[in-house]
């Protein structure tokens, strides 16, 4: 350490703990980051792979100025988890112990007697959700600048989950509200995966620059010369081995069916694949729902148990209780035993589960940002390559198969996706969008923050120098009408703006401190112990079977006043059904998925199945002409091939709706009803040429504009902005229109 800088700038107690941690040298993202931190006049973003060492890159600089001052003073440090706060708060209190630093875990869970220490002496540092800041800010809004009076730092970990949703606005609202009450900038610190752009992760981190505002400091480490390893393997689903008829026969009959004779053989392969080669070391397998989750995990715990050795597979996703999740959190920390977890997005974030060997991913993952960040977990040891296996499952073609199939799009773009990552593109953070759902809840939230206040001083606080500052003064006052109209809030004489009575019971209401909506849930329980919850929508009646938990159980009991249903094991089962993990693809990726389709050369990096799926689907492109074409006829209907990502798509599909088309976004095209191609170029040119529906017209044909939580409040001039401005992109459905033109695409159909 004797040649490091940042080293000698840290506190000598911090030096000690280094020295006694056994650490022999700081690590890049520590080294870059000490001294802008230390400084304490600017926001600083580390931008690094999983456990590159972003966490200790932050606190080190942060509790040696808390050392250094005359009282610590606090530092807030944000998670999106309580898992993560759970995790970070155990390996904190082992540093902080020794330093006489308090760390204190803020959320659901914890005891109010722990609450009420740190608003008596409010020092150290605070872990906590935007849910519990909201409750916090609320609860205790007149005493916000006494309990925050000595903030040195707001930490931001994985600042990357939070970009683009009503969560993350609401954490926007949150960080400036705390600093409009202190009337003083709070250096802030984001702990954040790479990004495709930094420079909208830092607009989203300070979002109301100016020439008194703190530097930003970006430090982004560049992902290491580290080996990867990457397979995709190719499986044609064919039919299960029992027909519907056959198991409504059976079933009929009284015989047993086993869940494997009603899955596709092809199912059955990924299962003993993944059992044959990931058995005996630490991974993390990712199919693309809870259903899949619950279902592989099944397979591989039965596999286990026919071949009598112990069970390696754990289920971890967000319906699962807390102990089970922590279950599997758990054995693949410890070293005694091999452990791998079958997971949704629950494990992309950094919950400290130590290094696994290799990723499983079935089917393409949400983004190529989100296999990057899943790809950090797998190859962190020194001179260990990274290993990405990767499942795709497509179906056998004939003469009525979908265009999608013929293509073969899931293993298509999973090619594309992992062509991408080795070229080191990510998708940019998507941080455009109105977010009215969650200016809604914040103008509640302010009200009851202040006891009351103004229109004025609601508009200058959220909007004017806030985070919601796309909307206009005579937008603010038309949300204020329609909240009075339905007495969310009520005006008093002298302006103050005040609760109605819906207002008073939403905001006592447990949930109101969200943004987020969650169904309502039944609770499983079995023989007293809480397995997790399931969706009130999904009916089941007495002895039904189905898999949870990665066990197989019956149904012997439901409260539905207490939303609980009681299980016991069983032998039978099928997975629950719950909504899947899709994102929106963006443009690259289906630019990139087009390339793939043109080349003609073979890919090292697939199997042979794989290989002949490949050749089948280049050989579907080029009999559709689609190396040359963007409007084929089939039949009677048009296909519209724009290889653009959702929001192009889903704003041509609205513009032709409006023309009286039925039309249907099959994802790779758009697929238009009883038409010709020369009627479409007819009318995608007059769109080109200034005839595009506005951002009203396309959302007439939108028949369910509410996604967000609050949507239900807005009035239908705002909900249709608000729609928009997540879902469609008209300025660059009209430049891809151009560039039709320009390339001369229609001029043979005008």
């Amino acid at each position: 350490m004797s040649d490091s800088q940042a080293f000698s700038l840290l506190d000598v107690r911090i030096q000690k703990w280094i020295w006694e941690a056994g650490w022999s040298e700081l690590r890049d993202a520590q080294e870059r980051a000490v001294a802008p931190i230390l400084a304490g006049d600017k926001d600083v973003i580390i931008a690094a792979a999983t456990a590159a060492g972003k966490t200790e890159a932050a606190l080190l600089p942060i509790l040696t100025r808390m050392l250094r001052e005359k009282t610590p003073g606090c530092t807030l440090y944000i998670s999106p988890l309580k898992a993560l706060i759970n995790d970070q708060w155990d390996r904190l209190d082992r540093l902080c112990g020794s330093l006489e630093i308090p760390v204190i875990p803020w959320h659901g869970d914890i005891s109010t007697s722990k609450k009420k220490r740190f608003l008596k002496e409010p020092c150290g540092i605070l872990l906590i959700t935007p849910e519990s800041l909201e409750a916090l800010l609320m609860n205790h809004g007149h005493g916000l600048a006494g309990i925050f009076s000595e903030l040195r730092y707001v930490v931001v970990d994985e600042l990357h989950a939070f970009l683009g949703t009503e969560r993350g606005k609401q954490l926007q609202s949150l960080m400036h509200r705390v600093e409009f009450a202190l009337k003083r900038q709070v250096p802030r610190i984001g702990l954040s995966a790479t990004l495709g752009d930094m420079g909208l992760t830092a607009t989203y981190l300070r979002f109301n620059k100016d020439e008194d505002s703190f530097e930003m400091n970006i430090i982004v480490l560049k992902d290491s010369t580290q080996e990867l390893r990457a397979q995709v393997k190719g499986y044609v689903t064919l039919p299960p081995q029992l027909s519907e008829l056959e198991i409504h026969t059976k079933q009929e009959a009284g015989h047993e069916i086993s869940l494997e004779e009603t899955l596709s053989p092809a199912i059955l392969k990924v299962a003993n694949h993944l059992y044959s080669n990931l058995r005996g070391q630490n991974n993390l397998i990712f199919p693309n729902s809870r259903t899949q989750v619950e279902l592989y995990a099944d397979l591989l715990r039965r596999q286990s148990e026919r071949n009598k050795v112990p069970n390696e597979f754990w289920p971890h996703h967000g319906s699962l209780s807390k102990e089970i999740r922590s279950e599997a959190e758990t054995a693949l920390k410890q070293k005694e035993r091999p452990a791998s977890a079958v997971a949704t997005t629950t494990l992309e974030l950094g919950i400290d589960i130590g290094a696994v060997k290799s990723i499983a991913q079935i089917g393409p993952a949400p983004s190529v940002a989100s296999l990057r960040q899943r790809l950090g977990r797998s190859g962190r040891r020194k001179c260990e390559p990274a290993v990405l296996r990767c499942y795709c499952l497509e179906s056998a073609l004939d003469p009525q198969s979908p265009i999608s199939d013929r293509l073969h799009e899931g293993l298509v773009q999973s090619i594309a996706q992992i062509r991408l990552l080795v070229n080191s593109w990510f998708e940019p953070p998507m941080v455009h969008g109105l977010h009215l759902s969650t200016l809604v809840q914040q103008l509640l939230s302010v009200i009851a923050q202040y006891g009351g206040l103004t229109a004025a001083m609601a508009w200058q606080l959220l909007c004017n120098s806030g985070p919601f500052q796309e909307i206009t003064q005579t937008q603010f006052a038309q949300l204020l009408r329609a909240l009075g109209e339905r007495d969310v809030l009520t005006q008093e004489s002298s302006g103050l703006l005040l609760h109605g009575s819906l207002g008073e019971k939403l905001i006592n209401h447990y949930s109101f401190y969200a943004t987020f909506t969650s169904e309502e849930e039944f609770r499983l329980i079995t023989e007293g112990k809480p397995l997790g919850s399931l969706p009130i929508t999904r009916p089941l009646e007495l002895n039904s079977l189905l898999i949870f938990a990665g066990h197989r159980w019956r149904v012997i009991q439901i409260d539905p006043v207490a939303k609980d249903i009681e299980v016991l094991p069983d032998k039978g089962g099928k997975p629950p059904e719950f909504d899947g993990l899709g994102s929106k693809v963006h443009d690259r990726v289906r630019e990139e998925m087009r390339q793939v389709l043109l080349e003609h050369h073979s890919l090292p990096f697939i199997d042979q199945t794989a290989g002949k799926l490949l050749d089948e689907a280049r050989q579907s492109f080029l009999q559709l002409q689609l190396d040359h074409e963007v409007v084929i006829q089939n039949g009677g209907d048009v296909r519209l091939f724009t290889w653009k990502g959702d929001w192009v798509m889903d704003t041509l599909q609205l513009a032709l709706s409006l023309k009286g088309l039925k039309v249907i976004n099959e994802g790779l095209c758009l697929l238009i009803r009883e038409t010709t191609v020369s009627q479409i170029s007819d009318l995608l040119f007059d769109m080109s040429q200034g005839a595009f529906p506005s951002e009203s017209e396309l959302t007439k044909v939108v028949l369910n504009k509410h996604e967000a939580k609050w949507d239900w409040l807005l009035p239908e001039s705002l909900l249709a902005k608000n729609y928009s401005s997540h879902n469609l992109n008209i300025s660059a459905t009209k430049q891809y229109l151009q560039q039709l033109i320009e390339q001369g695409i229609f001029a043979a159909y005008l």
